[in-house]
């Protein structure tokens, strides 16, 4: 009889055992391995099924496909995983490993990190192409100060010009700009940018955009045309300028802890493809745009495209501006940046 309630005893202990293991392997936050499949988790603002969106898919799939397996990766779209300052302050702790990250909205984590955002360093794709995905000062920065932050970057995506959407009238000229409330990102060359325009400049996360414009909070914002467009902008703002002001880019960031407990090959595996989806996602961005021009059209927007002269004018105003971020980005970037910007005009 002893030892039938030793045998019983010793059953109970082992189920115990496996369902305390059961009960802890619930999503944690943080990647996780299934045998000899590691499990990541890649997040994103952008809308299901825009450019970003899928480049964020295709970069999962390809890693999958080159791993052979070995590696998952699940993108979770749409700010499901919180703005880009939250996801920024996650990936920096380790609990989300990887992703298209607007570091020009995480000045709160770094203020360098927005300072591609000074107003009209480029007005062409052509000279985008040169200054933000060569070898130039702004790559280079925004790659070693996400460093700082326990991010590597693995590759950059365009998120396109940005222009600006309102419901109150149409803007032409610097002055159309003065007492509309706009929101804003957290950069201060953006604010600070249309604040000397005399707007009324907010800050608040992508997420309670929408929102904020259908109620009247905001008058409009400053976004691409595809991100106003993949947002549903045109419901609630029916004046869109392409303005230019800034060229906006973004990045392909992973944990650089996780980065580094990664074989020597799988490393050199996730920096091919963010090579490759780099080049995918910024060719069919810019295919998109011209399609977006229409859609807008088509939902009632009224779509400003100004004229070189208009265009000067804003130029003007905004390169007047940049000496008045000396403190912030440091004189002797902002001069190497003049410098860069000199040598391809």
């Amino acid at each position: 009889m002893l030892k039938k309630w030793k045998f019983i005893s010793l059953l109970f202990v082992v189920s115990m055992l496996i369902l305390g293991a059961c009960g802890n392997s619930g999503d944690s936050g943080k990647s996780a391995s299934s045998g000899d499949t590691t499990q990541l988790r890649l997040g994103h603002i952008f809308p299901v099924d825009s450019v970003k969106d899928q480049a964020a898919k295709m970069f999962a799939e390809k890693i999958k496909e080159e791993t052979n397996g070995a590696i998952e990766i699940k993108v979770f779209p749409a700010s499901q995983l919180g703005g880009d300052e939250v996801m920024a302050q996650d990936i920096s702790r380790g609990t989300l490993d990887m992703s298209f990250i607007n570091q020009g909205s995480l000045s709160g984590l770094d203020q360098l990190l927005d300072f591609h955002y000074l107003p009209y360093i480029v007005t062409s794709n052509e000279e985008a192409d040169k200054l933000y995905y060569g070898d130039g000062i702004i790559p280079t920065l925004m790659k070693e100060t996400l460093a700082k932050h326990n991010m590597t970057t693995l590759g950059f995506f365009e998120n396109e010009f940005r222009g600006v959407s309102n419901s109150v009238h149409r803007i032409e000229k610097v002055e159309d700009l003065k007492s509309l409330k706009l929101r804003v990102p957290g950069s201060k060359a953006i604010k600070g940018f249309f604040e000397e325009a005399g707007v009324q400049a907010l800050v608040m996360p992508f997420n309670e955009l929408y929102l904020a414009l259908q109620q009247g909070t905001v008058d409009g914002q400053d976004n691409g045309l595809l991100l106003t467009g993949d947002s549903k902008f045109q419901e609630v703002n029916q004046y869109y300028t392409l303005l230019n002001h800034v060229y906006a880019s973004g990045s392909i960031v992973i944990n650089s802890s996780k980065f580094d407990s990664l074989t020597d090959e799988q490393k050199a595996i996730f920096e091919k493809v963010g090579q490759e989806v780099q080049q995918w996602q910024i060719e069919n961005n810019r295919k998109a745009s011209q399609e977006y021009v229409k859609m807008l059209e088509e939902a009632g927007v009224e779509v400003t495209e100004l004229t070189a002269d208009q265009i000067k004018a804003f130029q003007e105003f905004g390169l007047e501006q940049w000496d008045n971020y000396t403190s912030i980005y440091g004189a002797e970037r902002i001069q190497q940046l003049k410098d860069e910007v000199q040598s391809i005009q």
